[in-house]
């Protein structure tokens, strides 16, 4: 009877020291969740872009503020006010020398930066790509579109236009790396799967409206059985569009934009701009800081190592047209 008992107390006790230990490593386990997963106010990471005045940013800034008062960390938002390399790389030297956080950048080039991006990974502040790459820098991620897919989709979407037959042109920025994957996966897809369609101009509209406007009617002017343009991005689809107004083109011309800017929107719901390709531009700024946020708390470090982060996460893009306009003005 005495062992008996003996073997009931023993296995009490084991279960009394399981639950305990139990509770106390859920215990440790909520503190180590609720320490890591909020931050504080005194935690500022930086978004840095170029023509900062662009409408485009607005979406990306608005998902890097979502994220940070989900994290509940500072931020704040710097770039260069013209499309100038140089004036970005000072922004970018004179947000290292505040020591944030982490840094989120978009590049007009992709090699140019690379020395500072570098300079700020080296000095331990987490950096991430997005909307236009630096691959051979340091940067821990990209997030961003698979722009060579984004180029293939406007592709499919000319040759639907023009009945897969005519000439086309491309107004784009030749220098930036996300522009040139756009076109090169433009122009692959139309000498791959569109033999009566022929890319026959290619201009660089530096970002610009005014500067895309005259790229585009010297375009028109040198290739007068012009049946399509191409703009890479959305101030360059808004020039494009002034230009086919201008010539008295806009029932014939058919144009495919980027993005999703009022002015887009605005010639999309006219018929001007034909359609247009919508990036997850607040996915990008939203994954961004939780990408740089977790580089800091070493939180990923905790699963594995050898992987911190995936280099690349494409945030997708969607064809806009007439039929679907309304959905992408602010509500």
């Amino acid at each position: 009877m005495k062992k008996l008992l003996f073997i009931y107390l023993l296995l009490i006790g084991i279960f009394v020291l399981y639950v305990y230990n139990y509770q106390a490593q859920e215990a440790s386990t909520r503190q180590w969740s609720e320490n890591q997963l909020r931050g504080n106010m005194d935690e500022t990471y930086v978004m840095v872009t170029f023509q900062v005045g662009m409408d485009y940013w607005k979406r990306a800034l608005k998902g890097f503020e979502d994220a940070a008062e989900a994290l509940n960390v500072s931020v704040e938002y710097r770039g260069a006010t013209q499309y100038d390399v140089n004036e970005e790389i000072t922004v970018l030297e004179q947000v290292i020398a505040k020591n944030p956080a982490g840094i989120a950048v978009s590049t007009m080039d992709p090699e140019a930066l690379n020395p500072v991006i570098d300079k700020a990974v080296d000095a331990g502040i987490p950096v991430v790509m997005f909307d236009a790459d630096a691959p051979a820098s340091k940067a821990y991620s990209f997030l961003g579109t698979d722009n060579y897919n984004a180029g293939v989709e406007a592709a499919h979407k000319m040759a639907e236009l023009l009945n897969e037959k005519g000439e086309v042109g491309l107004i784009t920025q030749p220098h930036q790396l996300n522009h040139q994957q756009r076109t090169e996966g433009f122009q692959d897809t139309m000498f791959t799967e569109y033999p009566n369609l022929k890319v026959v101009s290619i201009k660089d509209g530096r970002g610009d409206q005014m500067l895309s406007k005259e790229a585009a009617e010297e375009m028109l002017k040198e290739n007068p059985d012009l049946d399509g343009i191409f703009a890479t991005e959305a101030n360059g689809g808004v020039g494009v569009g002034q230009a086919v107004i201008a010539n008295n083109l806009q029932n014939s011309m058919k144009i495919i934009s980027f993005d999703t800017d009022k002015g887009t929107l605005d010639m999309i719901e006219d018929g001007v701009i034909s359609a247009t390709l919508a990036q997850g531009t607040w996915e990008m700024g939203y994954w961004s800081l939780q990408f740089l946020f977790h580089l800091q708390h070493e939180i990923v470090e905790q699963v594995d190592t050898s992987t911190p982060l995936p280099r690349y996460m494409d945030t997708g893009v969607t064809v806009v047209t007439k039929e679907n306009v309304d959905s992408y003005y602010p509500q």
